[in-house]
């Protein structure tokens, strides 16, 4: 298997970047063993940035790694663009992937943006670890989970680690709908227009203001329902 591609720096996954870089390597510390080393860059990602999709920039610039390490914030899409640049700069192959899932944690103002609960394109990393990929999906941040009620997902290095699939009570919290495939860079275009087909509404947010933001707090707004 050729993995060499999920070792370079990317226009997204711009692992060369000396904050990347330093984040990376205060993360992982003295550590060698490859596993490890994603287990720790893994829950660096979930916890230090946190998960908001009140503020989406669908620019290149927005879903750049970098950005999202500098802004400390992100949705799930840009957090599982900085794990994989995280582990592409301590030499980790990785790459990222994407599905359509039915969110159950969400808020009332963003099913009222959104107009629906399906979430296109949700985005997860996978690492290349004892020759094989490894899905993991940093989205939702402990202190998030903990507010809207559900478990935090984690993550061993050996078993995928992809969606929540119920909360805290046993009920039912995301839906795995339709997989699209994993990429060794951002598939930017393919995101946007599947965004503007499933949330027409957005299109013209999209073409003049490339993002959402809304006014308020995802974390103390969030409800699993």
């Amino acid at each position: 298997m050729n993995i060499k591609n999920n070792l370079i720096s990317t226009d997204f996954i711009d692992s060369d970047n000396s904050a990347i870089i330093r984040f990376a390597n205060e993360t992982v510390g003295s550590e060698q063993d490859q596993t490890q080393k994603a287990i720790k860059l893994y829950y660096a990602v979930r916890d230090s940035i946190r998960y908001d999709p009140y503020r989406i920039q669908l620019t290149p610039n927005g879903l750049r790694a970098s950005t999202t390490l500098n802004q400390g914030y992100g949705y799930c899409v840009a957090k599982a663009v900085l794990l994989a640049a995280a582990g592409r700069a301590v030499d980790i192959p990785t790459r990222v992937g994407f599905s359509d899932v039915k969110n159950h944690l969400s808020s009332e103002k963003l099913k009222q943006v959104m107009q629906s609960d399906v979430f296109a394109w949700h985005g997860y990393t996978e690492f290349y670890l004892n020759n094989k990929w490894v899905k993991a999906t940093p989205a939702f941040n402990q202190l998030l989970c903990d507010k809207a009620g559900i478990k935090p997902l984690e993550f061993d290095g050996i078993n995928d680690s992809i969606f929540h699939e119920f909360d805290q009570a046993g009920d039912k919290h995301m839906e795995y709908l339709n997989e699209h495939g994993h990429f060794d860079d951002v598939p930017f275009q393919a995101i946007v227009q599947a965004y503007k087909k499933h949330y027409p509404f957005l299109t013209e947010l999209i073409d003049q203001q490339p993002g959402m933001s809304i006014e308020g707090d995802f974390e103390d707004e969030a409800i699993s329902s």
